[in-house]
């Protein structure tokens, strides 16, 4: 079973090898719905709109609420502040975040339900497990950020996770929170792979925020391989990222 729905403003792609239960689709699209409507920053009435608004205060936080804005404190202690959800307003936006930890709880839905290959991929950010449809590695393709019909790698998660951050395809949208007035130009994406999406993603926005210096922050993370696209053209990958490329 596979299906694509736009939700949570991006294409959500599921891909269920061996299922019996057509259910199991909707209730891994439902489970995205329900944390777009809780932590979209867009919805006047989500959880997050209201606690940016004044209307809700902490001791009435969902327990959601409570888990992605711990995983982002320590992800702001983790990458000496170039990880923060709050903006120059003083408001949270928790989408750096948000995805990475959506996708793994998705994930947790289907191996709850006994699922043992998948793949799901929200807005490229990618959390897969066993085999695709063919008996073979899922595999991973990165785009080419100034030529997108074009893959310049291919990666073979074997069930980690794989985040890209980059402003090519939204604009300009990530920044360094010690420079807000001074974002990234010397790379255009930076591709991490981690034990699993959360991890992968909550340090690939975090080193893309680093600029050139980001790759050199994903070596020296244990469990983390990184390829970053600088501004030039030029690739650059951690010690063990050719690895990831053997299926």
């Amino acid at each position: 079973m596979r299906a694509t729905r736009i939700l949570m403003g991006m294409p959500i792609t599921v891909d269920v090898v061996g299922a019996l239960d057509s259910c199991l689709l909707d209730w891994v699209f439902a489970y995205f719905d329900e944390v777009d409507r809780r932590f979209s920053t867009y919805k006047p009435d989500s959880e997050i709109s209201e606690i940016n608004q004044g209307r809700l205060v902490r001791s009435g936080y969902s327990d959601e609420m409570r888990e992605v804005l711990a995983l982002a404190e320590a992800t702001k202690c983790e990458t000496d502040g170039y990880f923060d959800i709050r903006k120059a307003d003083g408001s949270l936006d928790p989408s750096g975040i948000v995805k990475g930890w959506a996708i793994r709880n998705a994930a947790a839905i289907l191996a709850d339900a006994g699922v043992r290959d998948f793949f799901i991929d929200a807005g490229g950010d990618i959390q897969s497990w066993g085999k695709n449809a063919s008996g073979e590695e899922w595999s991973v393709g990165i785009r080419n950020p100034f030529n997108e019909t074009e893959i310049i790698k291919i990666v073979y998660p074997h069930g980690r996770g794989v985040a890209t951050s980059g402003n090519y395809v939204r604009g300009q949208h990530i920044y360094d929170p010690h420079a807000p007035d001074a974002p990234p130009a010397d790379i255009v994406s930076l591709t991490v792979i981690g034990p699993d999406v959360l991890e992968a993603d909550r340090f690939a926005t975090a080193a893309f925020a680093m600029g050139k210096l980001g790759i050199e922050f994903i070596e020296d993370m244990p469990g983390l391989e990184g390829y970053v696209v600088h501004s030039g053209g030029r690739g650059t990958l951690t010690s063990g990222f050719a690895a990831c490329c053997a299926p």
